[in-house]
């Protein structure tokens, strides 16, 4: 069924030496430009839906807000892929250094300035949290059997926001880091504190993903896919538990695993 996040194309299917034609679902990929106070911030390539939550986290996890309490106003215009928002004070240097810049939907985001400072300037997360093995496995488990889009196409990321027992927020997108941000923005529409939450991921664990949860005071950050040494690195020294590679009743815990009882 075709929808604003997923589209049928017709393919030619090829297994053991046979081909034959097919429809076939594909994750849908657009770009939406984020403006702010009516200057162009950013470019990013996204999963089309829950914009407005894509741009609050993305602002966020930049830094160039502090919370929901900045924004004065946001507007969305989805046929038209723009988000503007206006905040109650000058950006200033974020909008110098970010203006015009398309950010992929992958690996490499070029935020590499800001996150950059933001190892320096972060400070070790507080709190003792305490997850079991058991639940660590739940929550994976939960996070991909609600993963609808990623079962249709197989072309997207998922992450969740967790209280230590279930999944409270959801959401899928072609971009692990736009995930995450919609997961943020959420958190901060809602009036959600996330110093005593966790974060469950299906992508990979960079560097950038760990200073997002360390901007948000995140104590695990748990994945079904692998930390890069960087990251393992930050989180150690960030005091955030990094669980990965989380299959059945695997996984492997990379820093503080005092938390894991």
């Amino acid at each position: 069924m075709d929808s604003e996040n997923a589209m049928h194309k017709k393919i030619l299917r090829i297994r053991q030496g046979k081909a034959w034609e097919m429809e076939d679902l594909l994750s849908v990929e657009a770009p939406v430009t984020i403006y702010l106070n009516g200057n162009e911030l950013v470019t990013l390539l996204c999963t089309p839906e829950k914009l407005n939550l894509l741009a609050l986290g993305f602002l966020r996890s930049e830094g160039i807000i502090s919370g929901a309490s900045d924004i004065k106003n946001i507007h969305v215009r989805e046929e038209e892929g723009l988000v503007e928002v206006e905040l109650f004070k000058e950006a200033g240097l974020a909008e110098k250094l970010y203006g015009k810049r398309t950010l992929t939907s992958g690996c490499g985001k070029g935020t590499v300035f800001f996150s950059a400072l933001d190892s320096l300037r972060s400070s070790p997360v507080e709190g003792n949290l305490k997850i079991s093995p058991k639940t660590i496995s739940s929550l994976v488990d939960s996070l991909q059997s609600r993963a609808e889009l990623f079962k249709a196409t197989g072309g997207v990321h998922s992450a969740g926001l967790a209280d230590g027992e279930k999944l409270l927020f959801f959401c899928e997108d072609i971009g692990r880091h736009n995930a995450i941000d919609k997961i943020v923005g959420e958190c901060l529409q809602e009036g959600i504190s996330t110093e005593d939450k966790i974060i469950v991921s299906s992508g990979r664990l960079s560097s950038e993903i760990l200073l997002k949860a360390a901007k948000l005071k995140i104590q695990l950050l748990i994945s079904r896919a692998a930390p890069t040494t960087l990251c393992v690195e930050l989180a150690d020294n960030l005091n955030i538990t990094l669980v990965g590679f989380v299959r059945g009743k695997r996984m492997n815990i990379y820093t503080h695993a005092w938390r894991i009882t």
